[in-house]
């Protein structure tokens, strides 16, 4: 397999045409012409297709090693639309209780009202005795969702040892990639069905626009999920396409970098008397390496830690110079966020860490200097 950034360069890469632009530009239109040989058009109107989704989709399938990819509206839409397209009342699906906590709402909120069970079950417990039992007994179509790095837990599951659980099951897994991208593991490769992420976040990288898309390994999986895009609406538009497929051809540059500077950081906290419960995956010590170490090439942007209270978190970014105040992850910036803030079941302490493109010696300058003046 080639490196990261020729995979991205190659993703977005124009077809050699003499005298063409080397990348497409921004593709505005609704409508378009129509023919006399009516069907036999490309594109009719653009909430059901257009070259610019055309060009992000065919990138985004070559970095998830799939057979066709759906982009839509926000990494949430991505999982909405992938949730009402294979259940209905009499289904079940199970979520991560400690991953991205408006997958629990919607599941508790608009799914369990329509006659679908849910269940919750911790990242690390999802390829456990007790899951495969679950699995076992649950009746109609069983989704499962693993969002692995979970977040903000940074906990991992097992993918291989959940698709195999699920197979056996005959329950269709969907694994939430937004914090590892494609970049940094490969869930269709590793037994999953369906593959959701937030484009929002690193793929894109500059903090600037909304996205989500689907990627599945069987072309025809797709085809109810396109349908679910085309009625609800939940559609990117034109600029926003455009930029994320600009954005696409550095985002292995990106990556390294981020993951750099997260493996630096995580080193410092987890020495350092003001930083308590520090969590990245790609820390020998960390409960989750192992088996990230096994399914995944690099081990992401995101660190979590803990000091006090809000109000030493606040402290914290105001003694630091590089250091944004900022929810979501995966810019440019290194930024910190206190996830209890938001209604995830955490200590009022807790910071989640997005680490950016900084040098990573003036990061961890930055960063010691901060906490040693708590």
């Amino acid at each position: 397999m080639s490196g990261d950034s020729t995979r991205c360069v190659k993703a977005v890469a124009a077809e050699k045409i003499p005298g063409s632009p080397m990348q497409r530009g921004p593709v505005f239109a609704a409508p378009y012409q129509l023919s006399a040989d009516e069907g036999s058009e490309s594109d009719t109107y653009a909430r059901a297709s257009n070259p610019g989704w055309r060009d992000l989709e065919s990138a985004l399938a070559a970095l998830e090693g799939a057979a066709g990819a759906l982009v839509v509206g926000s990494g949430m839409s991505a999982i909405t639309v992938v949730l009402r397209s294979l259940l209905t009342a009499g289904d079940t699906v199970v979520v991560p209780s400690d991953g991205y906590y408006q997958v629990r709402a919607y599941a508790r909120e608009r799914l369990e009202p329509m006659g679908i069970t849910v269940h919750e079950l911790r990242t690390a417990d999802m390829a456990g005795e007790a899951a495969a039992a679950l699995l076992a007994s649950a009746e109609g179509t069983t989704v499962v969702v693993a969002e692995t790095p979970a977040n903000p837990s940074l906990d991992v599951v097992d993918l291989r040892a959940v698709s195999e659980q699920c197979a056996n099951a005959g329950a269709v897994l969907v694994v939430d990639n937004t914090t590892a991208t494609p970049l940094g593991q490969q869930p269709l490769e590793l037994g999953a069905d369906v593959v959701v992420a937030s484009g929002t976040k690193t793929l894109s990288g500059h903090s600037d626009l909304l996205m989500g898309y689907i990627a599945a390994s069987d072309a025809d999986f797709l085809a109810g999920m396109e349908r679910e895009r085309a009625l609800s609406g939940t559609v990117l538009g034109p600029f926003e396409t455009w930029l994320a497929h600009r954005s696409l051809g550095t985002a292995g540059l990106r990556f390294e970098r981020q993951c750099a500077n997260a493996l630096a950081l995580a080193t410092l906290l987890e020495t350092h008397p003001a930083a308590r419960h520090v969590r990245y995956p790609g820390l020998p010590g960390d409960p989750a390496h192992a088996v990230a170490a096994g399914q995944m090439r690099r081990f992401g942007g995101l660190v979590t830690f803990e000091v006090d209270s809000a109000e030493q978190f606040h402290r914290l970014v105001a003694g630091s110079d590089l250091l944004v105040p900022a929810t979501s992850f995966g810019g440019i910036h290194t930024s910190a966020d206190r996830r209890a803030r938001w209604g995830d079941p955490v200590p009022d302490g807790f910071v989640r860490l997005s680490c950016g493109i900084e040098d990573t010696d003036d990061l961890v300058a930055d960063l010691e200097s901060a906490l040693s003046a708590l």
